[in-house]
């Protein structure tokens, strides 16, 4: 069985960064088959994922969607995408989780849009830097304990954890809220990724056509 992952659009699909991040990461070989999104009920996604949203795994037999789910399935395979230390992997599952769970606010208000370079000041209301400061605080306390000797959260080394927040630092990289040299430093070492990278430049080169107008008028 040819091995698949569904993404949408790479410059609004967070939960598609994700997940190509963790499969990426953990060195799986799969078709990469992006299906632009239509903001909101998107038709293309449910002919191709049963939850009817991206991303979605097909690979040796395994139909996983859900960016968490995908990053424990491509840990089984790759434990290394998870830190190795029993407390340091208690700590990058339980950020992960919260990640996927949470900072609704941050999400409506400072939608990811690569590439825009004007929308610095936008959003921010007070529930999104709510969110923003809990996630510096996540970020923070993470790295104090966990993350001596490298710019991500734990250290070295790029890990599940960082690909579930990397969307957030592409956010704030977009919007420009005030930070901590800290969190800047952070921001801009995931920025810096070559996955990261790489993932920029595949939404540069995306059709105009798959521009949806309620992201790009935000300005």
């Amino acid at each position: 069985m040819t091995a698949k992952l569904y993404l949408g659009t790479a410059r609004y699909s967070s939960w598609s960064l994700r997940g190509w991040l963790l499969v990426r990461l953990a060195g799986l070989r799969a078709e990469e088959i992006f299906v632009p999104l239509a903001g909101g009920n998107s038709p293309e996604v449910k002919k191709v994922s049963p939850s009817g949203t991206v991303p979605y795994l097909e690979h040796d037999g395994a139909q996983v969607w859900e960016s968490l789910a995908i990053a424990e399935y491509c840990a089984d395979i790759t434990p290394s995408l998870w830190p190795a230390e029993r407390l340091a992997k208690a700590r990058a599952r339980a950020i992960a989780a919260e990640m996927h769970a949470g900072f609704r606010a941050l999400r409506i208000a400072m939608p990811m849009v690569l590439g825009r370079n004007d929308y610095a000041g936008l959003g921010q209301n007070s529930e999104c830097l709510a969110d923003i400061a809990r996630i510096e605080e996540l970020w923070a306390d993470t790295r104090a304990v966990f993350g001596a000797g490298g710019p991500y959260l734990f250290g070295t080394h790029f890990n599940a954890a960082d690909a579930m927040y990397a969307p957030i630092a592409a956010r704030l990289l977009t919007y420009q809220p005030p930070l901590s040299v800290a969190s800047r430093a952070y921001c801009d070492a995931v920025r810096a990724h070559p996955l990261v990278a790489e993932w920029y430049g595949i939404a540069a080169k995306e059709p105009d056509s798959w521009k949806l107008e309620k992201y790009e008028s935000l300005a």
